[in-house]
């Protein structure tokens, strides 16, 4: 089901024993932050109606500037400002746990911003962060982007245990290095919020996802952007989730809405243990 398609339906606990239910938000974000947040807060609550346990929202759901530079303008200092704020009260008012996509946090450069992932409980605390490590460089024809401008890369992965498993944090261009999520120990289910662009998410998205559920034997979670944006880029969408076989459990082609699919993890251990591949690994 997703909420473009179809109204969302009365709150219901997730459909199979064992189950938790999880939402994956696109977006079409613009350069007004408020403007931003207000849509977000739309699609948090049509999620949060659907019965879902957890939201996650995409790569710079809070702002898709005009230029790169606008980012960082809006930067905010860890646990103050109003995008922060956002979240936690999002979380706390709808009672779910909240992966917060991607926001624009101070770094050591003043000239530069971190890419930060962070997870709120259903209580509004804030129990994790991740920095973006790898920064995207593209050059074809006259498309071209360099991430690393205005953007000072984290160095540390980041994994979380919460109710609905052990979760592995990444951004976007993330998704081509596989030796992060094995850094992070046998994760459950891997985040990959993101704003790909319509040129390397055609080529390349929805194989990565599948690769990287099917390696790590792990649902992965891929909230995007998706669609035309003000500044003129135009970003893949494809919102999809994805079990630990490699099956797209929903996706959203294009536009703003809501993708929902129940994680279960009961299924994820019995696939384990019919295909232990984790356990066989070499370190070389």
């Amino acid at each position: 089901m997703n909420s473009r398609f179809s109204p969302a339906p009365d709150a219901a606990p997730s459909a199979l024993p064992g189950a938790s239910r999880i939402a994956a938000l696109q977006m079409v974000s613009g350069p007004r932050v408020a403007d931003n947040l207000a849509e977000a807060g739309r699609l948090i609550a049509l999620a949060a109606a659907q019965g879902a346990d957890l939201v996650a929202l995409p790569e710079y759901f809070c702002m898709m500037g005009m230029k790169d530079t606008d980012k960082v303008d809006v930067r905010e200092v860890e646990g103050a400002g109003p995008i922060q704020q956002f979240l936690s009260d999002a979380a706390k008012q709808h009672g779910v746990w909240i992966v917060g996509g991607s926001a624009p946090l101070v770094s050591d450069d003043p000239k530069r911003v971190r890419n930060t992932c962070l997870v709120y409980d259903a209580s509004g605390k804030q129990v994790a962060r991740y920095d973006k490590i790898h920064l995207f460089g593209f050059q074809m024809g006259d498309e071209q982007y360099q991430e690393s401008r205005t953007i000072e890369p984290g160095n540390s992965p980041v994994a979380v245990d919460t109710p609905f498993g052990r979760i592995g944090l990444s951004i976007c261009y993330d998704l081509r290095f596989p030796e992060l999520y094995r850094a992070m120990k046998e994760i459950d289910i891997i985040f990959v919020p993101s704003a790909f662009t319509e040129t390397t998410g055609r080529a390349h998205w929805e194989t990565l996802l599948r690769a990287r559920g099917i390696e790590n034997l792990a649902y992965v979670v891929a909230p995007a952007q998706g669609g035309c944006h003000e500044n003129g880029r135009e970003t893949h969408g494809d919102t999809m989730i994805i079990d630990p076989w490699g099956a797209v459990l929903n996706r959203l082609p294009r536009g703003a809405g809501v993708v929902i699919a129940d994680v279960n993890l009961s299924h994820l251990q019995g696939l384990r243990r019919s295909l232990p591949a984790l356990s066989h690994r070499i370190m070389y």
